[in-house]
């Protein structure tokens, strides 16, 4: 039988019992068994996820119903993020989210295209009066796709409050069943100073778990001294898929008495990039895995809760305290885990050196770095802590440290290039060296004279990269010359493999045409049924540029009746 203390089953009561949001104003915007791949809040590259990935059985073209009353108050169209994304406005003043869908229904499809023609751009985003387009709960608005950053078919849903911070759509009763307790991965504990230990280490530890018969688990026994932190892994499940999603709650207490929280209900897209300090952000670039930190530094979250000495413990010679994590879904499953800490002297362990360079970086000040006609500009609180920076410049290729200390602002990097021949000054871009071998990645290049430079997040090795070689296009469906009367659509193939493409435009004799580009395929599309090709005989022109200026051109003549 498990144990769970009268004043935290008070407490989890309590909090069901304040829910301050409706539970019948907003209905599921599917009619299939809600499933869910991804859950409110759960932990992503730079962000946190801002609402509900719901699975439509494997396919898309599922109906996508409005969640309530009201009016299509934005639309946003974009190869990447929500791809096509169809916002409503509430007269309870909240707005639901629909993402990554394969089209609109006619009025919205109608609405959209004629501003994508007028602009003649496949990206759009609009902003329709109330009024315009309203919508009734129920009411068929969508097909559910696979557009954007999606790696799968599926519906992104999201519920926002009146200041567009989105709030976990299961408060108002998006649910899904859920009798499986959360899974603790791994426990890690960290010495804060130098003055503190863990088992004789003076750095993070992983601990050992034991699980017990109820589901939760034990540590070994720790001993310590100084100012300790922890850290989990963990996720959840629900009963109906085997996706590792996020929990909803996690909890610590030192001798049954709070010290620390993460509360997933609400958070603002202003702070989601702060998730970054939140995890232990070396050890997910150096190892794949996302601790994420049970104590606080320089971290102002609004998701971080119940805060005693920014969750750290103090340990001194010869005491014993007992920690334990709390860990809980929407469903109020829990899983707990047990720390039971000696303090003792002997733990301190063989502090390791510092790696000390002639950069040291305060977190809270404006830095320039400059060295062989590369310079990088730092803001004031472009880092959470200070650190020693590891800077050097060799063969136009730089080393800004590695890529394990997190940036909460954007940094200038950039290059001198006045030495190269201006017939291939055009052809360079600033890349960013990624993987074990150092493929240049494209980082988004700004060019202004003989300097290049690029705005950037990220530390690592950045060198100067040059592309010579023209995208490809290849018709996908067709060839020059074949009459096309009875096809839907029109497909071919773009692709560039250096820099990455930048800009794409497809004409009918002359006009432009709606095309759409999927990055993930490298595909782009017309569909005929947009009817403003009419003529028999029609002259295809596709234009692709690259990142890097180089630019190609496919022409080819189809036939329609």
């Amino acid at each position: 039988m498990r144990f769970i203390p009268i004043l935290l089953f008070i407490y989890v009561f309590s909090a069901g019992a304040q829910n301050i949001y409706p539970q019948d104003y907003f209905e599921s915007p599917l009619d299939i068994p809600l499933i869910f791949s991804g859950t409110f809040a759960e932990l992503r590259s730079n962000h946190f996820h801002g609402g509900l990935d719901i699975k439509t059985q494997g396919r898309e073209g599922q109906t996508i119903k409005a969640a309530a009353d009201g009016y299509v108050s934005r639309i946003k169209i974009s190869h990447y993020g929500y791809g096509k994304a169809l916002y409503i406005a509430h007269p309870n003043g909240y707005t639901t989210v629909y993402g990554h869908l394969q089209q609109f229904n006619d009025s919205i499809e109608n609405f959209i295209k004629k501003k994508q023609y007028s602009n003649e751009s496949y990206e759009v985003e609009v902003f329709p009066r109330a009024g315009e387009l309203p919508v009734k709960r129920g009411e068929f608005i969508a097909y559910s796709g696979n557009t954007g950053g999606s790696a799968g078919p599926h519906l992104h849903f999201e519920i926002r409050d009146k200041n567009q911070y989105p709030i976990n759509p299961m408060l108002f009763g998006i649910e899904t069943e859920d009798h499986i307790l959360p899974i603790v991965k791994s426990v890690f504990a960290y010495p804060m100073d130098e003055n503190s230990g863990i088992n004789k280490e003076s750095s993070r530890i992983k601990l050992r778990l034991i699980p017990l018969d109820s589901g939760d688990y034990i540590t070994e026994n720790v001993n310590a001294i100084g100012k300790i932190g922890f850290g989990i892994e963990t996720i959840d499940r629900q009963d109906l898929a085997s996706n590792q999603n996020g929990v909803y709650n996690i909890s610590t207490f030192l001798n049954g008495n709070r010290n620390y929280g993460l509360d997933f209900k609400s958070f603002s897209f202003d702070e989601s990039k702060h998730i970054n300090q939140l995890i232990d952000y070396e050890y997910y670039e150096t190892h794949e895995k996302r601790i994420q930190k049970l104590f606080r530094i320089n971290n102002p979250l609004s998701i971080i809760t119940d805060v005693v000495n920014d969750g750290i413990v103090r340990l001194e010679d010869s005491t014993n305290v007992v920690y334990k994590i709390r860990v809980s879904d929407f469903k109020n499953n829990e899983t707990w885990v047990t720390i039971n800490i000696n303090g003792t002297k002997n733990a301190m362990g063989t502090p390791k050196p510092e790696e000390k360079t002639p950069y040291f970086i305060h977190h809270d000040q404006k830095v320039n770095l400059s060295k062989d006609g590369v310079d990088v500009s730092f803001a004031a609180d472009t880092f959470y802590e200070d650190f020693y920076m590891d800077f050097n410049v060799s063969n136009d290729t730089l080393t800004l440290h590695k890529d394990i200390v997190p940036a909460k602002k954007y940094f200038d990097i950039s290059f001198d290039v006045s030495k190269y021949k201006p017939e291939d000054l055009k052809h360079l871009y600033i890349a960013r060296l990624v993987g074990y071998k150092g493929f240049p990645a494209y980082s988004s290049t700004h060019r202004k004279g003989n300097t290049l430079t690029t705005h950037t997040k990220t530390l690592g090795t950045y060198t100067l990269a040059m592309d010579t070689i023209n995208p490809t296009i290849k018709p996908d469906n067709f060839y020059d010359g074949q009459w096309i009367s009875n096809f839907r659509f029109l497909k071919l193939k773009i692709k560039d493999d250096i820099s990455g493409i930048s800009d794409y435009r497809v004409t009918v004799n002359g006009k432009w045409i709606l095309t759409e580009y999927d990055y993930k395929t490298n595909t782009l599309v017309h569909d005929f049924k947009d009817n403003v090709i009419r003529d028999v005989k029609n002259n295809l022109k596709v234009i692709v540029v690259d990142n890097a200026g180089n630019s190609a051109t496919f022409e080819a003549i189809f036939y329609r009746k």
